[in-house]
């Protein structure tokens, strides 16, 4: 299981349009087509961070000439465009370099408890930043949740509750097996929860992507998950002078320093909880790394590994 991080597609400080989405996708892929050539069977996610946050918009400018559509259908619909830039870059360059190898993407929901306490504790910053003022009409009018975000303004939050299936994990996992390449779970998957008639219905919500890569990860047997972000490994008291690269961590060691707090909740955090849960379930490995090192990272030759005691 390859998680793709945000910078795969868009790069901060870079003009998020279509064109610069495609070309980092491009340039994103050398890791998942060398593992695709070495035989490699492979499931891919990606983030929807900034995209999800220009879905948002889209709809906030369109209000009274369109229908608003709730934050599952954005999702869904994040998923589905992305999902299909990384299969169509993806099916190129596997045809350039003659590796037979099918590409689909599935549109994912991930399954909650509709009784998880984060549902009524929204703490998900999303979309564009406002004054007080604006983001508190916003709530009145659109009845939203806002807070603010640091110094740098208010926004819109969310739950985001703990994923614990993937609904369409069976085929993901056949299909995976059977040697396609299927992109999953784009932005978490699309959450959902089981109603009182025993159907799945949506809500308001977003789900963490690597936690969301973990329970894929596990339904479907993966041995080894890599999540690919900005930096090369983990570190302990990152950015900081006395900053120390991990090379290998133990569950115990990781979830140790977790608690310590070396890792907080809006960078490394999530991904450490991820490798944690994905290992507790019988995963064999997780590689934390860049991009450029995806194929060495999942051979243990780059980034940190994260393994059982």
């Amino acid at each position: 299981m390859i998680a793709l991080g945000g910078n795969a597609i868009s790069q901060p400080g870079q003009e998020d349009t279509i064109t610069h989405q495609f070309a980092n996708t491009r340039q994103s892929l050398d890791g998942i087509v060398q593992l695709a050539r070495e035989g490699f069977n492979l499931a891919v996610t990606h983030g929807n961070g900034p995209q999800v946050g220009n879905a948002l918009l889209r709809t906030e400018l369109a209000l009274g000439r369109a229908p608003n559509l709730p934050l599952g259908v954005l999702v869904a619909d994040t998923e589905g465009g992305m999902g299909y830039m990384i299969e169509q870059s993806l099916q190129n360059r596997l045809r350039a370099e003659k590796i037979d190898r099918p590409v689909v993407t599935i549109i994912t929901q991930m399954l909650v408890d509709k009784n998880d306490p984060a549902i009524d504790n929204p703490t998900k910053f999303i979309g564009q930043f406002y004054s007080e003022r604006e983001a508190k009409e916003r709530a009145r009018t659109l009845n939203w949740q806002v807070k603010r975000d640091a110094n740098r303004g208010w926004r819109r939050v969310v739950p985001s509750p703990v994923p614990y299936k993937a609904v369409e994990a069976p085929t993901i996992r056949k299909l995976v097996e059977g040697g396609t390449i299927v992109i999953a779970a784009g932005g978490g998957g699309i959450p959902v929860y089981i109603d009182g008639k025993g159907n799945y219905e949506g809500l308001d919500a977003v789900i963490d992507k690597d936690l969301a890569s973990a329970v894929v990860a596990s339904e479907i047997g993966a041995d080894v998950l890599a999540i690919l972000t900005s930096v090369d490994k983990v570190a302990l008291d990152y950015g900081r002078p006395n900053q120390k690269e991990l090379d290998t961590m133990t569950i115990s060691e990781a979830r140790r320093y977790y608690d310590q707090g070396y890792f907080p909740p809006g960078s490394m955090g999530p991904k450490i909880e991820a490798a944690i849960k994905f290992l507790e379930g019988g995963g064999g490995m997780v590689a934390i790394s860049s991009l450029e090192n995806a194929r060495k990272s999942v051979y243990g030759e780059a980034g940190t590994r994260i393994i059982p005691d």
